[in-house]
């Protein structure tokens, strides 16, 4: 393993900041930045020696690639974080306007909403997938949550709490329980978790999030995010009485004054069942 490299591992394996997803994707991502440094010349780098010019040389490749927006400011985060942690976050603007990287285009105005039907379920081998999947559709779980959830301490009857050890930004918060078809589903959770989680006992987390992965891809699913976007097309019709406009329904432009009201508190609603700090993250998935 690259000098470099092997920093990198050994940073963010000192440094645990935010959930398993996170430091996971975080340390991806810093060893692609490091194999990409050594491809464009910096050979003798080690994770102290993070200077402006890499940061430069980086931005300029990824928008050579003509990588997504999106792409290049994950990336430009991991980079923060690593310059953080060696005490040298003046080698990065606080901007990305800095390097020309325009903002995200957060509504695209295509909706990302996924359903999940029984033929695509019966593809699903593996029994606790399944019931992540299942459970990503009825409550807008996210997929980390999902795989840690223990029903025998989730379920208060009513609602759902999610412990903060399962959530993005280590949060606990609560997801109602309203349709006899939730229920039914948990149900089934507490007969397959029993005290448990869905994450098999000879398995750790790590492990079934391969799992996962594996069995959704050969299932030939995908973008399992969409099942939280259906969630929350289906809460807003719920809570308003007509469609989501990303679901075909009126543009908020052209609602009526207490109708626009109506719809600023129930995406208040939705953004907390979903885990979401802002409520303009709701309009990707409303719009």
């Amino acid at each position: 393993m690259k000098n470099l490299n092997y920093q990198l591992k050994q940073l963010c394996q000192r440094n645990h900041d935010g959930s398993y997803a996170t430091r996971h994707n975080r340390e991806r991502t810093l060893t692609l930045i490091a194999d990409q440094l050594q491809a464009l010349g910096y050979r003798r780098m080690s994770a102290q020696s993070l200077k402006p010019k890499h940061i430069e040389a980086l931005v300029a490749r990824w928008r050579a690639e003509a990588l997504a927006i999106g792409t290049i400011k994950n990336r430009m985060s991991a980079l923060r974080w690593w310059a953080e942690k060696v005490n040298k976050p003046s080698v990065i603007a606080q901007s990305n306007d800095h390097y020309g990287i325009p903002d995200r285009q957060l509504v695209t105005g295509v909706s990302k909403a996924q359903q999940l039907g029984s033929e695509a379920l019966d593809r699903v081998r593996d029994p606790h997938v399944r019931m992540s999947l299942e459970l990503q559709r009825a409550f807008g779980l996210r997929r980390e949550e999902a795989i840690k959830f223990q029903p025998h301490y989730a379920d208060r009857g009513d609602h759902l709490l999610l412990k903060a050890s399962w959530t993005k930004g280590g949060k606990a918060r609560i997801v109602p329980i309203l349709t006899p078809a939730q229920r039914e589903l948990l149900t089934r959770a507490h007969q397959l978790a029993g005290r448990g989680s869905l994450i098999p006992l000879d398995r750790d987390y790590r492990q079934q999030l391969r799992v996962y992965e594996r069995h959704t891809a050969n299932a030939g699913l995908s973008r399992m995010h969409g099942l939280r976007h259906a969630y929350a097309q289906e809460r807003y019709e719920s809570l308003t009485g007509r469609l989501a406009p990303a679901a075909g329904g009126p543009s908020v432009a052209t609602l009526s004054p207490t109708e626009r009201q109506q719809d600023q508190q129930v995406r208040q609603q939705i953004s907390r069942e979903l885990g979401h700090e802002r409520i303009e993250v709701l309009r990707v998935y409303l719009f």
